[in-house]
């Protein structure tokens, strides 16, 4: 059974604007591995950055509980309506399916129907703690692309946890924290993902906007993966590219939404008053009707298509890879050392295709796109010329690997591509500026990247300092609005000027 499998007859191409100004259909650029081209030397295939299609992972996920016992029903057991805390007549019962609320109905396809939810134990052993673990596992790593959403029928709990782990339930590392009251659950300051920036992405908040009592439009709780996405590609998702790249060149970032497993700690019922009514504990629970996790296998660029046999995920690698998750080089193809696939240079991105070892090579040939970034290049002869441009470039020839090295900022075969935040001014220079991270401030616009065209009061690198401030004239009836006589009207930055640290996250 197959994930995915989107076939293409031919390569996608995507114009220049679309690049900088990609809509939400082209997030899917990287569905094909291969592509065939004809050259001088006949049809050969051309290789590319390829991914898995997104899909719902909860169909192929394992659940545990714990403690195991904590489901509702043996024994069976009474428990007050969800609109009426104060009408315990309903029943929880193992033995009797319509009256029972195993795990699986967490996931089962008719979502959020009231009548399919997984429930657990009523809090009957007050005051000792009621809280269950959830674990969600693939046994494979998997990479988030949308909210994770989890639908209570119950009330939201007060006080939760969700965590992930990247070595398959070893250790784990939260996520977020849920509470009703942060400070006193978690001992922190309550903060949204609003609150957050493309700089403090990363950051472990603890939320209160989802632990309300019982209201109608209190079920929901969310953990924001587009939110956090947005910070790179803009409030509408519309510049991926710019995403890709800080994924390409951010390893910690890219870990943020790679998972083996989440888990979902649910530490204190809804209880929608200050004190817990020891006359009515029934009416304490856990219940969730639906768990929506999104995302696609991790195959390191190097496959379109997950495999789903024998109850496990695995890749079906291409580029000359192996693995569950296209983790290293099949044998006999490690003529260099195994490397991910890159999204740059967007939108074909580079396949980082594993070559055959020198001693598999009877008379070693000639590379070609057979092979990305190798040209004109042969076997145990490196220093040969590669073409690399010298302006991107540290060497005017291949280096001991048989590549160009490229500069900083620089990428491409022969170096004469720019990653993202960088520009090409007699190579590739930081940004000073740019329409997505760094904006001029104050009104100021930005000029090639390279500079912040200021309006006459302001100046500074992005516009962010008064005129007056710096001439020491605030004070003397310059003011605000208009800069000081004699100054001039543009602040005309030098394109060298570094920004890699307003880049950094």
């Amino acid at each position: 059974m197959y994930l995915s499998r989107f076939l293409s007859i031919h390569a996608l191409w995507v114009t220049v604007s679309s690049v900088l100004q990609p809509s939400p259909l082209v997030w899917g650029h990287y569905d094909v591995c291969k592509t065939q081209i004809y050259t001088e030397e006949g049809k050969v295939w051309d290789y590319m950055a390829c991914q898995p299609e997104s899909t719902d992972m909860t169909k192929y996920l394992k659940v545990k509980l714990d403690p195991p016992d904590i489901t509702c029903g043996d024994p069976p057991e009474t428990f007050c309506a969800m609109g009426n805390p104060y009408m315990c007549n309903n029943e929880c019962d193992a033995s009797t399916p319509e009256l029972a609320h195993p795990p699986e109905l967490m996931f089962d396809f008719e979502g959020r129907h009231p009548s399919t939810f997984w429930q657990s134990a009523t809090w009957k052993e007050y005051p000792k703690p009621l809280q269950v673990n959830i674990t969600l596992s693939w046994s494979k790593t998997i990479e988030l692309t949308d909210n994770i959403v989890i639908t209570f029928e119950s009330g939201r709990p007060d006080q939760m946890i969700l965590e992930k782990s990247l070595d398959y339930g070893r250790t784990w590392q939260p996520y977020q924290y849920y509470a009703t009251d942060c400070l006193d659950a978690f001992h922190m300051d309550p903060k949204s993902v609003k609150d957050l920036s493309q700089h403090t992405v990363l950051e472990i908040i603890c939320t209160e906007e989802y632990s309300t009592g019982y209201t109608t439009n209190s079920k929901i709780i969310h953990f924001e993966i587009k939110d956090r996405f947005a910070f790179f590609a803009g409030p509408r998702l519309r510049n991926m590219a710019s995403l890709y790249g800080q994924l390409d060149t951010t390893k910690k970032l890219r870990d943020f939404f790679t998972v083996t497993d989440l888990r979902i700690r649910l530490l204190r019922p809804a209880v929608g008053e200050i004190f817990v009514d020891e006359l009515h504990l029934a009416r304490y629970f856990y219940a969730i009707s639906d768990i929506k996790v999104r995302g696609r296998c991790k195959c390191n660029l190097h496959a379109t298509v997950c495999v789903y046999d024998n109850s496990k995920l695995t890749c079906e690698c291409e580029h000359n890879t192996t693995g569950p998750d296209c983790g290293k080089c099949k044998k006999n193809y490690q003529g260099r050392p195994w490397s991910p696939g890159s999204y740059l240079p967007i939108p074909k991105g580079t396949a980082n295709t594993c070559i055959p070892s020198i001693s598999s090579i009877g008379n070693p040939p000639k590379f070609n796109r057979i092979w990305p970034n190798i040209s004109s290049l042969e076997v145990s002869n490196p220093k040969q010329e590669c073409y690399c441009n010298p302006l991107g470039s540290i060497h005017d020839r291949c280096n001991g690997s048989g590549f160009c090295e490229c500069k900083t900022g620089t990428t491409g075969p022969k170096c004469d591509e720019c990653l993202p935040g960088n520009s090409w001014h007699y190579g590739c220079q930081p940004n000073v500026c740019d329409n997505e991270l760094l904006h001029c401030q104050n009104g100021g616009t930005c000029h090639n990247n390279a500079r912040c065209l200021c309006p006459a009061a302001y100046t500074g690198i992005l516009c962010e300092k008064l005129r007056c401030e710096e001439a020491g004239s605030c004070g003397s009836g310059a003011g605000q609005g208009a800069a000081p006589h004699g100054c001039p009207a543009l602040l005309l930055l030098p394109a060298l000027l570094g920004t890699a640290s307003a880049l950094g996250l």
